[in-house]
Parts: structure tokens; C-alpha cells; sequence
């Protein structure tokens, strides 16, 4: 998210725990993390819970196609500190599964200066539907290329209803490194391998256009037809 060509800004992630008597070293760990690892890209404190959005620096030399941001949950009780995380490659997928969790939707918008800002209104439409509605997909497969010649994200979705229309759909986040914007899209699958072979071949800078998500009145699934899982695909290297 941090543009390659300015210095980071400095990483300050309020806690809260000044009055908390949670375990010390796990704590410090944690604490730890943020300072050397984790950029906010944007957080929200109300009563005893906080909510973030962050910006794993060292996804990039971790597993291949590791997604980059992080949603993170804390909640304070009686003096105790607990906390529940998700690796996400999206963050308007982050922004999903924090609202899920109690925060505010107007509350946890991203810092305008901590990354790439959205090239078009589709992808800000996308995204907010991402944020609201993200719930009614479960994610299969995703793959966060970080080549600065080709910053793309592919990210393959089940529909939890199995009378949606395309019940599998890809997203794609591509960052224009030159401007320092990004584009997302969509597209709609009938089948799990439909999608993932779209994911491979985009990887592979091979792949056609997306193809559109069907409308709702084309939804034709038979009741009861089991839902197939997202496979996960062959490993690729950078």
C-alpha cells in the first residue's frame, strides 16, 4: 500500500492498554509486531473495543502470494486485553469482517495518505459493496503479486446462497504504480475451476476479459444441488 517512492510514515496504533493487566509477554509480542511489521491504514476506538486495518510490511517476504493486510479486533474487559485477527487481501474485505464485528461502517475508512487511492467510481462502488455485503461470499482462493511491473491481487469468492447468480465470482485489484491508483473489478463464474483458471491465467498475464456476473433473474441453480468448495490450486513462485 505504501507508495515505493516516499519515506513510511511513522506507525503509531493506540491500544488503549495503559489500565490492562493482560499477560505481559504476550502483550509485548503483540506490541512488538505493530511497531516493526504493521503500518495502520485505519482504526476506530469506541468504549471497549478497537478495530483496525493493517498494512503487513512483511507479507512480501513471507509465502508467495500472502495476502497483505490484516484486520484486527481488540476488546478490553475488566483489565484484560483480547484480541482475534484476519489475514485479508483486500481491505475493503478487512473493512468487511471488522463491521461484521461491531464497528461502525462510516468508521473505519482508510487513511488517504498511507496508500494507492481508487482510480475510478466503479471501484469505489465495488469496494463499498465489498465492505457492506462481504459476508454473503466466503473466500477460496486468493494471490497478492507485489511485482511492481504488474501489482495485481486476485481473490476467488463462493456465494453463500446457492441460488446466486454466477455463484463464483473473481475479483481483481490491479495498482497503476506510476499514477498510484488501483482498479477493482469483478467478474462472474458458473464453476469453481472457471474461476480459479481465470485467476491462473491473470497471474500469468494471460487472461481474457472478465467475464460479467449474471443477473439475478438468470439465476437458475436447482434447490438443494450441493455447493462445490473453492479448490485451492496448484503453489506458484514468484
Amino acid at each position: 500500500m505504501l507508495s515505493p517512492t516516499e519515506p513510511e510514515p511513522a506507525c503509531h496504533v493506540d491500544l488503549e492498554t495503559d489500565d490492562l493487566t493482560a499477560d505481559e509477554a504476550a502483550y509485548r509480542d503483540f506490541q512488538d509486531g505493530l511497531e516493526d511489521d504493521l503500518a495502520p491504514l485505519a482504526q476506530h476506538h469506541a468504549d471497549a473495543h478497537s478495530f483496525y486495518v493493517l498494512f503487513d510490511r512483511s507479507a512480501t517476504w513471507g509465502h508467495p502470494g500472502t495476502p497483505q493486510f490484516l484486520a484486527v479486533h481488540v476488546k478490553r474487559h475488566e483489565g484484560t486485553l483480547t484480541f482475534e485477527q484476519a489475514p485479508l487481501p483486500l481491505t475493503a474485505m478487512a473493512q468487511s469482517w471488522l463491521i461484521h464485528r461491531g464497528c461502525p461502517p462510516d468508521a473505519i475508512g482508510l487513511d488517504p495518505e498511507m496508500g494507492p487511492q481508487p482510480a475510478d467510481e466503479i471501484t469505489r462502488s465495488l469496494e463499498r459493496r465489498l465492505a457492506g455485503d462481504g459476508n454473503a461470499f466466503a473466500m477460496g482462493y486468493s494471490y497478492t503479486c507485489d511485482d511492481p511491473d504488474d501489482m495485481v491481487t486476485v481473490v476467488a469468492l463462493r456465494a453463500q446462497n446457492e441460488r446466486a447468480p454466477s455463484p463464483f465470482r473473481v475479483v481483481v485489484e490491479e495498482t497503476d504504480t506510476d499514477a498510484w491508483t488501483y482498479t477493482l473489478r469483478e467478474g462472474g463464474f458458473d464453476t469453481a475451476d472457471e474461476a480459479l483458471q481465470w485467476c491462473e491465467d491473470r497471474l500469468d498475464a494471460e487472461a481474457g476479459p472478465l467475464p460479467p456476473v449474471r443477473p439475478a433473474t438468470a439465476a437458475s441453480r436447482p434447490t438443494g444441488v450441493a455447493k462445490a468448495p473453492v479448490p485451492r490450486p496448484q503453489g506458484r513462485t514468484r
